[in-house]
């Protein structure tokens, strides 16, 4: 059986598939020692290097698809590797064969809460396009509180340096004395949109906790660090947001998922263990993560 090229680079996680059409164009793909070209189709027996690495991918044809919800702390970045040696999401995470993990949109370096992971890129970037509108929820707190004029201005929008941004919802959650708790929506995931926002109107954000990414929210029990697998029933259901159609094989046994949840790593140790501490509440309001 074969499979277009573009379609086995994304689902082994490079990227989507039009990011993988331009690698291709671009020379950096090569099949049995040639060249890729658009169009091609490969089959488990071919050998396929990337920048000039091979590919390790033993059973790429029909991977299992994967989705993980991890609780990541501030002061971890959202990338593979950093040149200053700062911790990335990926440093926690469980290892896999034939494929690898890419984040559904990003945290930035001092942003908490919810992140989802999937081993398909074409999955991942279905969930990030904007064409989806995918609304994303997050406890906000802020120095001072939001006045009338400013919670106008943030729900109608303000212009920022990438264009013009809004909230489509903005809800009081409670805090006392300085700082104030806010719980925002969005439907789109441009760069830090949440700080630059709030700073547009003159208010700091002083800490930032996303607590859900479209139908999957973060459980109370998820401690910081630590990352499940989504079960049958919230995975489908993020699938369904989007129209996806899973072309992998069914989803395995419970024997075979095991407990779904993991300890970050020590001691280079990726033992499974227990969800832990519940949400904390933030003033007299709503319940938002804490970390």
């Amino acid at each position: 059986m074969d499979e277009k090229l573009q379609k086995v680079l994304a689902r082994f996680g490079l990227g989507s598939r039009r990011l993988m059409e331009e690698w291709i164009a671009a020379g950096r793909v090569v099949v049995n020692g040639q060249p890729a070209k658009l169009g091609d189709r490969v089959t488990a027996q071919d050998k396929i290097a990337v920048d000039g690495a091979a590919l390790r991918i033993p059973s790429w044809v029909r991977p299992r698809l994967r989705v993980l919800r991890y609780h990541k702390p501030a002061g971890e970045l959202t990338t593979r590797s950093d040149p200053e040696g700062r911790p990335t999401v990926f440093d926690r995470l469980p290892r896999l064969r034939g494929s690898r993990w890419i984040t559904i949109g990003r945290l930035d370096f001092n942003t908490e809460g919810l992140l989802l992971l999937t081993n398909d890129g074409d999955l991942a970037n279905a969930l990030m396009h904007p064409r989806a509108g995918i609304e994303r929820e997050y406890a906000v707190r802020v120095m001072g509180a939001v006045s009338p004029e400013q919670q106008t201005s943030l729900l109608q929008g303000v212009p920022l340096e990438d264009g013009e941004a809004r909230f489509a919802t903005l809800q009081e959650a409670g805090g006392e004395g300085l700082n104030r708790w806010y719980h925002v929506t969005l439907a789109e995931g441009r760069n830090r949109e949440v700080r630059r926002l709030f700073e547009a109107v003159g208010l700091t954000v002083s800490r930032l906790i996303r607590v859900r990414y479209g139908v999957v929210e973060m459980p109370r029990l998820l401690k910081t660090g630590y990352f499940d697998e989504l079960p049958d029933e919230e995975r489908e259901a993020l699938l369904a947001s989007v129209q996806w159609v899973n072309p992998a094989t069914p989803p395995p046994d419970q024997a075979e998922r095991g407990t779904g949840a993991s300890e970050p790593r020590k001691n280079n140790s990726r033992r499974e263990a227990r969800q832990g501490a519940p949400r904390g509440r933030t003033g007299q309001g709503r319940r938002v993560v804490r970390g």
